[in-house]
């Protein structure tokens, strides 16, 4: 069943959306070669605590951290770990928060360093892919037209691989609610967006094949070609004109740029549909 919200709950619903903001935020400003992803998921679980809020993740169907934190070719649900990140890793922080009992959830994928022109390409796209699966996320338009619009820039467009089994959701007192969104599919199928649903978008794209496995943790997703994989999330609630972004990107871009350790080298003013 698709839940239509009402403009107090989508107010409540961009609270949570930008406390996820503020944690990736905070992950930005110290991100660097050395930290672990269970210093991530450590700091993650205090900011969200410290603000009064619940991490939705944890202890969600056993998942046993406050983040997922996927790196180079884990696709999603990384398990935080000891292992130390380096120059040229590429890590995808996904979360959520419950707060004021409405879930906020949503995923950015920081580079470390240096990375081949290959990387950066897929990171950019990613990213992009996000933002034109948005543009379609208007009242009267379909789930569909949103998945096709992402795989048409990743993978009709440069290649990439879409990731099948995994898909984007609904978002609201529940962390996953009805429609599915999938990042690929036809245009003018699946559910009838409504003004006032929420959505979580999520282009999983791949390097290359778009084949995947589970590691025997029955959490951990990784490409079946060892090639890396990018992740980008909002929450977006459907409006008649124009996509309401419930998250915000920005305050997590403006501390990646004052982050030395960080390459954000591959977006500018001009490459991101905004």
């Amino acid at each position: 069943m698709i839940i239509i919200k009402t403009e107090a709950e989508i107010a409540m619903m961009k609270a949570s959306a930008m406390l996820v903001s503020k944690t990736l935020a905070e992950v930005a400003k110290v991100l660097k070669p050395g930290m672990t992803t269970l210093d991530i998921d450590k700091l993650c679980g205090t900011f969200v605590r410290d603000h009064k809020a619940i991490p939705s993740f944890l202890n969600y169907r056993g998942y046993p951290y406050n983040v997922c934190a996927s790196v180079n070719d884990v696709v999603v649900h990384g398990f935080p770990n000891n292992n130390a990140l380096k120059e040229g890793d590429i890590v995808s922080v996904d979360m959520g928060v419950i707060l004021n009992g409405w879930h906020g959830d949503h995923a950015y994928t920081f580079i470390l360093g240096d990375v081949p022109e290959e990387v950066s390409k897929l990171v950019r796209v990613t990213k992009e892919s996000l933002y034109k699966g948005i543009e379609k996320a208007t009242a009267g338009n379909r789930i569909g037209d949103i998945a096709y619009a992402i795989q048409e820039h990743t993978e009709r467009k440069n290649g990439y691989g879409v990731v099948r089994e995994l898909v984007g959701h609904g978002l609201g007192r529940s962390l996953h609610e009805d429609p599915q969104v999938p990042n690929y599919g036809k245009r003018g199928t699946l559910s009838k967006l409504k003004e006032n649903m929420v959505l979580a978008i999520e282009p999983m794209i791949n390097l290359a094949s778009k084949e995947v496995y589970t590691e025997d943790d029955g959490w951990t997703v990784r490409t079946r070609d060892g090639k890396p994989s990018v992740h980008f999330e909002h929450d977006v609630c459907v409006k008649k004109d124009k996509a309401l972004i419930l998250s915000d990107y920005a305050i997590i871009e403006a501390a990646e740029q004052k982050n030395l350790n960080l390459n954000t080298s591959y977006y500018t003013a001009k490459s991101l549909v905004v």
